[in-house]
């Protein structure tokens, strides 16, 4: 017994000394989306890739096409090129949309702030090329501009065909493309203003009155829940990138090619449910927060604000905690005049418990020319009155 006993002892040690794999980590050992073809989670502030599955396969984004429409659309928003109260009169192209709509007429005149809830509530195809044709001139001028911001953003694998996620050839994206895009979007907070709206009216108390509900269910029923976009073709199946927050957490999940919504809402919840559970937010910056001051030798300004250009967070495991902080800026090596304003002129990069936690672009927060003789001039003059 005792040589039978020493036998199996030996065995249970090679077993447990070579066998066995190395304890990976914990998400690789769990399938978060067992019923997508392709998914991700992501950490909104950081960028940091929680859990993935398939995330780089490019696949059909249907609908989700929207989330890259809507960084647009809130671009021309915050550089005023439109504003919400701006009514402008519908193409019959526009009209002519199929799939998903709010059933604009041609002629017909709508609200920027209507048209934009047509987009991000009920995904309506006629009030994404509206409003496409308003900022670009033609939708064919608008996805230009898309693909021009997908290769800003530096995504590999996504290439768009027109603003609504209508089935077209050469139009795919990946759950990862779309985890980025989400997060660009999300830089806009105003978006979820929209994308939280469980159902409204548009052209209220007329009769041709029109009752908005959401296609992310979640909104109404997964506490924090509050966009993005949902996405569905035959090819596509049914997709969803959404956001929650929680405290100050932010996250964003995206499934591709779910059987049915209840298995992609599934998906997702189980996804938010992980984070949350697993992990939390430690705010450090806001968006647009003054980090540092640059100095312009022959600007017409002699110095400019240097400031974050999104919000900066630490992620850290729950139970962790910040034990020591320190922010590392490095300016790009060819800064040259002229500056736009939120132009990217370097990183701050945020050292936490002595490891790199995250990087945020620094932006100018104005304009800044090439100074004039003059201007020159009277600033050497300045600066030899200081100096005696």
């Amino acid at each position: 017994m005792k040589k039978i006993a020493s036998i199996l002892s030996l065995l249970m040690l090679l077993v447990t000394s070579i066998g066995l794999p190395v304890q990976a980590e914990e998400t690789e050992q769990i399938d978060l989306a067992e019923n997508s073809k392709s998914a991700i989670l992501m950490e909104k502030d950081t960028g940091k890739i929680l859990y993935e599955k398939n995330a780089k396969d490019q696949l059909p984004p249907a609908s989700m096409t929207k989330v890259m429409t809507l960084i647009l659309i809130m671009e021309a928003l915050e550089s005023e090129k439109i504003t919400l109260d701006e009514k402008i009169r519908i193409s019959e192209y526009a009209a002519s949309m199929g799939g998903s709509q709010i059933f604009l007429e041609a002629g017909e005149e709508m609200s920027i702030e209507d048209l934009l809830k047509g987009v991000a509530v009920a995904s309506g195809n006629d009030a994404s090329v509206a409003l496409a044709e308003r900022i670009a001139g033609s939708e064919k001028a608008f996805v230009k501009k898309m693909n021009e911001k997908v290769k800003e953003l530096g995504l590999k694998n996504t290439h768009f065909a027109n603003t609504t996620g209508l089935p077209a050839e050469n139009h795919y994206s990946t759950a990862h493309d779309m985890a980025v895009m989400a997060k660009e979007l999300l830089k806009h907070e105003q978006i979820t203003k929209y994308t939280s709206i469980y159902d409204d009216y548009l052209r209220k108390g007329t009769e041709d009155e029109f009752w908005l509900v959401n296609t992310n269910k979640l909104v109404k029923f997964y506490d924090g829940v509050d966009g993005l976009k949902t996405g569905y073709t035959s090819e596509a199946k049914y997709c969803l990138t959404a956001t929650a927050k929680r405290d100050d957490m932010r996250v964003i999940a995206v499934v591709m090619g779910a059987d049915t919504t209840k298995k992609r809402n599934a998906d997702v919840s189980k996804m938010l449910d992980y984070a949350f559970q697993q992990y939390h937010s430690e705010p450090m910056f806001e968006r647009f927060e003054v980090i540092d001051q640059l100095k312009i030798l022959k600007g017409n300004l002699d110095k400019v604000d240097v400031v974050t250009g999104d919000k900066v967070s630490i992620l850290l495991k729950n139970g962790e905690k910040i034990e020591s902080q320190e922010e590392i800026l490095e300016y790009n090596d060819n800064i040259s005049l002229p500056l736009e304003k939120g132009q990217q002129v370097g990183v701050m990069k945020l050292k936490v418990n002595g490891k790199v936690m995250s990087e945020t672009a620094l932006i100018v927060n104005e304009d800044v020319k090439t100074a004039n003789v003059w201007t020159l001039m009277k600033r050497a003059m300045a600066n030899f009155n200081k100096a005696n």
